[in-house]
């Protein structure tokens, strides 16, 4: 299992505008409401000073966030290798099916199985992760064990 963090440079960028606007006008903005809620009076039964305060609370929470994933994950760009990494497209074939899947490996911050963007750290992410067309692979779910072909690997 991988312990390092990875993410791609479009991702790493999303994040750097994410936290720029979040330090910026999103800041401000809270301090305002915040100012304004204070000017209210009465702070102990003030719901717009609360509210304010919770926002305050989720946005440096946010930042942190950010802040901490920026800081501690690689940045990769895919290669375009035959052997299964980060930013691969691996098409896959579950055994006994005809049906071929799609999915490009991510960092866990970028998995979004809607998109078919899976982690390296799932288990599937895992089994794949250092592979190359051709291998089999197979990981454990709560139904029991899945085996997949690697058809493709880009």
């Amino acid at each position: 299992m991988s312990k390092t963090d990875y993410i791609t440079k479009e991702k790493k960028k999303a994040l750097e505008i994410e936290l720029e606007d979040l330090k910026g006008p999103k800041r401000k903005e809270i301090l305002e409401t915040l100012a304004y809620a204070k000017s209210l009076g009465d702070l102990s039964e003030n719901a717009e000073y609360h509210q304010a305060r919770e926002d305050q609370g989720k946005l440096e929470a946010r930042i942190q966030k950010i802040e901490s994933i920026l800081s501690s994950s690689e940045v990769v760009s895919p290669r375009g290798g035959d052997i299964v990494e980060i930013g691969s497209k691996v098409i896959v074939r579950k055994e006994g099916e005809k049906e071929e899947k799609i999915f490009r490996i991510v960092g866990s911050e970028e998995a979004d199985m809607s998109q078919d963007k899976i982690s390296n750290k799932s288990p599937i992410g895992e089994a794949l992760f250092g592979k190359k067309k051709g291998d089999k692979v197979s990981f454990d779910t709560p139904r029991g064990a899945i085996n997949y072909k690697i058809i493709d690997v880009s």
